[in-house]
């Protein structure tokens, strides 16, 4: 018997398939079962069919609606600031909800807190939950006054207040009253924070909300046996894609609309490679989303493959590709990125947030200089100019998934962090005693 049988883990997550935070969650539920912990999620909407996941199912329609309604009230109070930012997301987590007492009813000896925002879970709700909580960061969030990623603001090292991201001159605004209800109500919370990437933790700890935290390092898993090296001419034949040309990936996900993915900084440097000798041995695809009525000019030829939610595709989709291209400015540690060198595709990014946890530079892909889009352009060059070292390449990328990433790894280091926070409230109860 597995030493993980005897705990019951229950993880809170607001969904459990889409977006990418909630399949990394259901990831982490997965991997802790296979090695006998007793996993639970609870789920604001559920897309799975999984029977130990509790929440309204999202293909009934009541899911989506449920979740609609709450983001809506939870955005209310963001009227107020007319001239705030729109892109980004930003949650201020107000409404009351049903977890305390859903928790209370499976009894865990332990919570593991994912992503709670799109007004699933209330700030005050983590004080009532009367548990050992280990928090696993996937932005920002936790430790700002509502913003996910805070851009060049450092703010959240202090008070908050005066948001950029609200365009507010004033120090007592929302930013700062989510500050004041966080440092209110996790006071006296039995915390433990777990970052996915080493920047991350760093922000953590130099936040006033988590500076005197418990703060550990553990990235995502991944399953190798579903995301693995595919023959690149099978894959791009049954993707419909062209097999006389070097294929430059993208993640299009809210990529238009979300400044942080960097999208205008790809834009520019796929134009500087289409006016080189590279422009008729390049073509771009794009996952994530259809080809728009008036599709961006890339100055490359361009294939769209819409929305990918199933493993196989997005394997065949990684291994069609020569290179992955992710030119976010904030970033914590990026799915597309470990997903694409499990598939022993090399990626380029810029040397920002979490990207070097993944990307060993001139290794497994390149880092460019943050934000200059010349050498992201080179770093594209440089991956597809020489075959010899591209294998090199391919072969390290997939090695390093395997070495850092498999789902086993994650698992078990979050059962040793589980089983020490476990014994560690054993011995303060008989204290107590």
């Amino acid at each position: 018997m597995e030493v993980g049988s005897a705990m019951k883990v229950l993880l809170c997550s607001t969904d459990d398939i889409e977006p990418g935070a909630a399949r990394a969650a259901y990831r982490l539920h997965q991997s802790l079962q296979r090695i006998g912990v007793d996993t639970q999620m609870l789920v604001q909407t559920k897309g799975s069919d999984d029977a130990a996941v509790k929440g309204a199912t999202a293909r009934s329609g009541l899911g989506k609606a449920a979740t609609g309604l709450r983001l809506t009230l939870d955005h209310l109070p963001l009227k107020l600031y007319r001239k705030r930012e729109e892109r980004g997301t930003y949650s201020l987590q107000w409404l009351p909800d049903q977890i305390a007492t859903q928790v209370a009813a499976v009894n865990p000896d332990i919570v593991s807190l994912q992503w709670i925002c799109k007004g699933y879970m209330q700030i005050e709700t983590l004080a009532k939950l009367k548990k050992p909580l280990v928090w696993t960061l996937r932005d920002m969030w936790a430790f700002t006054g509502g913003c996910h990623y805070s851009g060049e603001c450092d703010r959240y090292t202090q008070t908050c207040g005066s948001c950029p991201q609200l365009q507010s001159s004033t120090d007592w605004d929302l930013s700062r009253w989510v500050w004041q209800r966080k440092r209110q109500s996790w006071q006296n919370c039995n915390l433990t924070i777990v970052a996915l990437s080493s920047w991350l933790g760093q922000c953590a700890a130099a936040s006033s909300l988590f500076k005197d935290w418990r703060i550990e390092v553990i990235p995502n898993g991944l399953d190798l046996e579903k995301y693995k090296p595919i023959d690149p001419t099978t894959a791009r034949q049954l993707l419909g894609l062209p097999l006389d040309k070097k294929l430059v990936l993208f993640g299009a996900v809210k990529a238009t609309s979300d400044k942080r993915k960097g999208f205008h900084l790809l834009q520019s440097a796929l134009q500087e490679l289409s006016q080189s000798h590279w422009r008729d041995q390049i073509a771009l695809v794009v996952f994530g989303a259809s080809r728009p009525h008036h599709p961006p000019d890339f100055g490359l030829e361009t294939h769209y493959l819409g929305m990918l939610n199933d493993d196989v595709s997005l394997a065949l989709t990684y291994s069609a590709a020569d290179l992955l291209v992710a030119p976010s400015i904030q970033e914590n540690l990026a799915n597309t990125v470990l997903e694409a060198i499990a598939c022993g595709t090399p990626c380029v990014a810029f040397n920002i947030g979490g990207m070097p946890d993944l990307i060993e530079h001139q290794r497994n892909g390149y880092l460019a200089q943050p934000y200059q889009v010349n050498d992201l352009t080179q770093g594209i060059i440089w991956v597809l100019e020489n075959d010899e070292r591209y294998q090199k390449l391919t072969h390290r990328a997939r090695e390093k998934a395997e070495q850092e990433f498999a789902l086993e790894i994650q698992a078990r280091r979050y059962l040793s962090l589980f089983s020490e926070i476990l014994k560690e409230a054993q011995n303060q109860n008989t204290i107590k005693l």
